[in-house]
């Protein structure tokens, strides 16, 4: 009993030994996090205007973009394996994205492609996080940030039809997804 207890403890550790000295260690709880801050921001700007793709979706998004890039390049995978990788992770991206925007047959209103706009790019800012691009992903995640909350303002008096997502305001122009 006791050789199969060693060997199960045995198995048990060497499962867990992906990460097996501090900087591995370091390095995923640094780039997760970034990842998982990151997709949180703008998941707050989305949250705060009411949509339904808010922050823990957007949060969920960067921190499995995250790992999805982070395993393989731990694990020594070829770069044109990583790149399959990504390939994947775009088009999963995508379909959830798609998911998110809702055709109303009755008025030909779209709605909901900023919010896909947006689970695209935090998918893209926790790539970035992954690979170890935190510079990239924070300056990407400003960017964002200043087209979703501060272009809102100027799309308004323009009457915008482009991220309003086909709505109609008072005064015939577009109006913000909301």
């Amino acid at each position: 009993m006791d050789a199969w207890l060693h060997e199960a403890w045995t198995t048990v550790v060497s499962e867990f030994s992906d990460l097996s000295d501090a900087s591995q260690l370091t390095r995923l709880l640094l780039r997760l996090g970034v990842a998982l801050t990151l997709g949180g921001l703008i998941g707050v700007e989305r949250e705060r205007r009411g949509h339904p793709a808010g922050l823990r979706t957007h949060m969920l998004v960067a921190l499995g973009a995250a790992l999805f890039t982070f395993v393989p390049l731990e694990a020594g995978f070829e770069r044109s394996d990583v790149s399959r990788v990504l390939q994947g992770l775009v088009s999963g991206i995508g379909f959830l994205g798609a998911g998110a925007i809702i055709k109303l047959s009755a008025t030909r209103q779209v709605q909901g492609l900023t919010t896909a706009a947006s689970i695209w790019t935090t998918a893209a800012i926790g790539v970035a996080a992954g690979l170890g691009r935190e510079t990239t992903a924070v300056v990407t995640t400003l960017v964002a940030l200043a087209i979703l909350a501060v272009l809102r303002p100027i799309e308004r008096r323009i009457g915008s039809d482009d991220a309003r997502d086909g709505q109609r305001n008072d005064r015939g122009g577009a109006r913000e997804e909301e």
